[in-house]
């Protein structure tokens, strides 16, 4: 699945670039694409090496946590929902903790704290894994639960409308997690359908529907709070939770008499290996998408779409903020980039605008996030990930144009 993606990316940008060139005479289209090319390649060594620091940082503490016992607490503690998602992982496993930690950052937008707990987790999850080149059943979930994950507190966004001059940068807040709150249940559905996971019976239900009641109690009280509020609470918590579960992993860790400096320098030494180790995958996966972007392709699409749109009837206020839509599955930084474009270009207050903001949200980029996570436990065949993961995407980017058009339309 994900060769012919690869292959189908590039030579479907070789073909629409060949027709701009041959056709239309756009003479410099090659010099772009080639240069694109190597941005990238640069860029991905770049990535690698920056996530160095914090793959050893956040590895060291994990392992820290992990001779202490609190990985095994924590995995204890959300072994019910595990045992229902992740049947093959045994109940005690350190897995469900790396896990849980990892969803914990998601949902508090820690994204520099939730990738090295991430690549944490689907290396314990690697240890159950009987074939070692290809994703496991439970590889496959955590994948897509990382790639429709809730985000409670999207910061990022917030920062973003306000610098464009929105006149309430957190006007997208419920909108927002309504649409990644259906990206999350179209992907557990999806890879639960696949794998005939028992996700509707009473049981799975009662559990689903707790933790929906917290998150709906959660929403209920960020909503009391004004703009301002929301952002300081957010970034207040989120750091208060941050450093007081780092020094609470050290304080256990010296109560049981665990050497805590030693365990930390070891598994930091972990993060060296990984972040050398995601290098080609992540350069695979940036190389096709800088030659999608730079044929024009994804320009072509947009005007297709519109066209389509128009002639049917419809109304297409939400095709200009599509570029958005189309590059969050592919690129983090492009979709970022592509939100604060459409700002910049109908205003943070207008449709797209406002659109542009709750896709930017509703989901994460499906193949970075496939190409680090798997790529780091030398996984080569993904079986259906890519495809769950991009059904959650397209659910929530769905649920994103609705989303708007009920709030905003």
């Amino acid at each position: 699945m994900l060769n012919r993606i690869w292959l189908g990316f590039i030579l479907s940008a070789f073909v629409y670039a060949s027709f701009n060139a041959f056709v239309l005479g756009d003479g410099d289209i090659y010099a772009r694409m080639i240069q694109s090319i190597f941005d990238m390649a640069k860029l991905s060594v770049e990535i690698s090496i920056g996530l160095v620091g914090l793959l050893a940082f956040w590895l060291g503490i994990s392992k820290v946590a992990e001779k202490a016992g609190l990985i095994d607490k924590l995995a204890n503690l959300m072994s019910p929902l595990f045992r229902i998602l992740m049947p093959a992982i045994p109940a005690n496993s350190p897995a469900q903790g790396h896990i849980s930690m990892n969803l914990a950052a998601n949902m508090m937008g820690l994204d520099n704290a939730a990738t090295p707990l991430g690549l944490k987790a689907m290396q314990s999850l690697q240890v159950h894994n009987s074939q070692k080149d290809t994703a496991s059943d439970a590889q496959i979930m955590f994948l897509v639960l990382n790639t429709s994950s809730v985000t409670i507190f999207p910061v990022t966004v917030f920062m973003y409308r306000a610098q464009a001059g929105a006149e309430m940068a957190t006007d997208v807040f419920l909108p927002i997690l309504f649409a990644t709150l259906c990206s999350t249940l179209a992907g557990i559905i999806a890879v639960a359908s696949i794998q005939k996971l028992p996700i509707f019976k009473l049981k799975p239900l009662v559990i689903f529907g707790a933790v929906f009641a917290l998150f709906g109690a959660a929403i209920s009280y960020l909503l009391t709070m004004s703009a301002e509020q929301l952002a300081q609470a957010s970034s207040f918590w989120a750091n208060f939770l941050l450093m007081a579960f780092i020094c609470l992993v050290l304080a256990v860790a010296a109560t049981k008499k665990v050497s805590a400096y030693q365990e930390f320098v070891e598994g930091a030494k972990e993060g060296f290996g990984v972040a050398i180790q995601i290098i080609p995958y992540l350069l695979a996966m940036l190389v096709a998408i800088a030659a999608v972007r730079a044929s024009g392709m994804l320009e072509g699409l947009l005007a297709a779409i519109k066209w389509c749109v128009l002639t049917l009837g419809f109304n297409a206020q939400f095709v200009d903020a599509l570029p958005t839509a189309f590059l969050k599955p592919l690129s983090g930084s492009g979709a970022r980039a592509m939100m604060v474009e459409t700002m910049n270009t109908y205003g943070s207050d207008s449709f797209a605008g406002r659109l542009a903001s709750i896709m930017q949200g509703s989901t994460e980029t499906t193949f970075y996030v496939l190409a680090v996570y798997f790529g780091s436990v030398g996984i080569k065949y993904t079986r259906y990930a890519i495809s769950c993961g991009l059904i959650a995407d397209a659910a929530g980017l769905t649920a994103a144009i609705a989303v708007c058009y009920w709030f905003f339309g």
